[in-house]
């Protein structure tokens, strides 16, 4: 990807300006995104992030440390966040695929943490997406579903309201979510904040090992 500096510069500018609108409803997307890291901690081997979009999580998470691949449907929306990425000098911590969530392009077992954030409510169905994360996900991986609740919604819905647009919601939702990793024999533990609930999920068997037997799910 060619970039100009002034590129760079501009869309940094828009980024932070679109930050600053968020924080003005009250809305701190950089301690949200710190949020999501801090629930799925540890955090090791292949990292996957479901979901590119703008890239405000890809960035939080390359500024964290960590390298991983980040795929979206849109190689469009991706190269926001390649340029923010660029203008951090943080380009070399991922690694951009166009590919969508219900039909991933990796072999089994190929990742040990998969991150999908803010996606879920822009599906019709949880079914297909939890499936791939499933079959994609390492024996003793977790994966990392974030997604704003009713609160959260309302101050995205007052922003795309600002842009004089809507904020369109399809049927996918984070109950349906926990509920399908559960019946498929998954543990799900649920953290609850502000503006979004977060569902860290494991193996049962990589569940048990890690928490020992007088644990329960949170």
């Amino acid at each position: 990807m060619t970039v100009l500096t002034h590129e760079l510069a501009e869309n940094n500018r828009r980024y932070l300006e679109r930050m600053e609108m968020y924080r003005g409803l009250g809305y701190d997307i950089d301690q949200e995104r710190l949020y999501i890291i801090e629930k799925a901690q540890p955090i090791s081997g292949k990292i996957l992030e479901a979901g590119t979009g703008k890239g405000y999580f890809t960035l939080a998470l390359a500024r964290a440390g960590y390298s991983f691949t980040s795929c979206d449907i849109s190689a469009h929306e991706q190269r926001y966040a390649r340029l923010n990425l660029a203008y951090y000098r943080l380009e070399d911590h991922v690694n951009f695929e166009v590919a969508s969530l219900e039909s991933l392009p990796y072999g089994n077992g190929s990742y040990d943490v998969i991150f999908a954030v803010n996606l879920l409510h822009h599906l019709a169905s949880v079914m297909p997406a939890a499936a791939e994360m499933m079959r994609v996900l390492s024996s003793a991986g977790k994966i990392i579903l974030a997604d704003f609740n009713d609160r959260g919604l309302a101050v995205i819905d007052k922003l795309h309201a600002r842009d004089g647009r809507i904020h369109e919601v399809s049927g996918a939702t984070i109950g349906a979510a926990e509920t399908i990793f559960q019946r498929s024999g998954f543990s799900v533990n649920v953290h609850r904040g502000m503006y979004q609930d977060v569902l860290v999920v494991t193996r049962q068997e990589a569940f048990s090992l890690q928490t020992g037997p007088e644990r329960g799910i949170n």
